[in-house]
Parts: C-alpha cells; sequence; structure tokens
C-alpha cells in the first residue's frame, strides 16, 4: 500500500513571506523518512476560514494523511481546531491525546484528530520540535488507521 500524505503549513507570516517553513519542512522530510510520499504542500494564514478552505479542498477524493502545522496554540489566531472540526466527519480522540501526552507542553495544544472520507486529518503545533514529536508519537499506528479509511479489512 502506498502510503500518500499532505501538509498544510498554517502560518500568517509563513504565508506573508515573512518567516521560513520550518515546520512544514521538517514534516515533510519525517514522513518521507516513513515511507510516505508527500504528494502536496499548502500554506495558508491562521483563521478558520482560510484552513477550512483548505482543508476541504486537500481532502477532497483524497486517500491518505493530511497533517496540519500551526494555530493549535492558546494565541486568538489559533483556530486550526476549530477549522478542522468544521470539516471532519468522525474524530480520532486516541490519536490526538497520544500527540499531547508525548511533552509536557503538549498539554497546551488543542489540535484535534479525525477523518473525512477517507482521509486521516491531524493538528499538531507549529514549532519544528512540537510537530515531530507529535507525529513520531503515532506514526506506528498510522499505516493501519490508513488502511481501514482505504476500505482494508478490518481485524
Amino acid at each position: 500500500m502506498t502510503l500518500d500524505a499532505k501538509v498544510l503549513t498554517v502560518s500568517t507570516s509563513v504565508s506573508r513571506g515573512t518567516r521560513r517553513d520550518r515546520s512544514g519542512d521538517e514534516l515533510a522530510g519525517s514522513l518521507s523518512g516513513h515511507g510516505y510520499r508527500v504528494v502536496e504542500r499548502r500554506v495558508v494564514p491562521d483563521g478558520v476560514g482560510a484552513v477550512a478552505a483548505a482543508l476541504t479542498e486537500l481532502s477532497s477524493s483524497f486517500v491518505g494523511l493530511l497533517v496540519t502545522t500551526g494555530g493549535t496554540g492558546f494565541s486568538p489566531t489559533d483556530l486550526t481546531p476549530e477549522a478542522t472540526r468544521s470539516v471532519i466527519e468522525r474524530e480520532a480522540p486516541g490519536l490526538a491525546e497520544a500527540m499531547r501526552a508525548v511533552n509536557p507542553l503538549g498539554r497546551l495544544s488543542r489540535g484535534v484528530a479525525g477523518v473525512v472520507g477517507r482521509c486521516l486529518v491531524l493538528n499538531v503545533p507549529g514549532s519544528p520540535k512540537g510537530a515531530i514529536e507529535s507525529l513520531e508519537a503515532i506514526v506506528d499506528v498510522l499505516p493501519h488507521a490508513l488502511e481501514l479509511l482505504a476500505g482494508g479489512a478490518p481485524h
């Protein structure tokens, strides 16, 4: 089974070109290292509308993993979880809980995980370290989840 992934960076400063997309770069590299083919990367500014529109477009007819980075904290502009909840059909709370548990600062992440169609959406923090730690916390179970979403037989 080919594992396809997309990375969506949520950052107003990156979208304006005033900051480098370090977390998106790190995630794409880590996913590739775990055997995923990163088929698309995109950057959008913070905000429910921009993020929800990008999630809807990126997940449409996509079978695979869609990881967002950024917008999961307590800043007034951190609205990625709200945008994600407006798009996903079912939450996957165990994945979000496992990502939060990997680091004491993870308790400050409001990121969610869930399914839209046959696409698994994960929100990870915008810091490169937090993004990678979160992904590493669950990367072992992702192939099975994606296989099930793609129509594989349950156990």
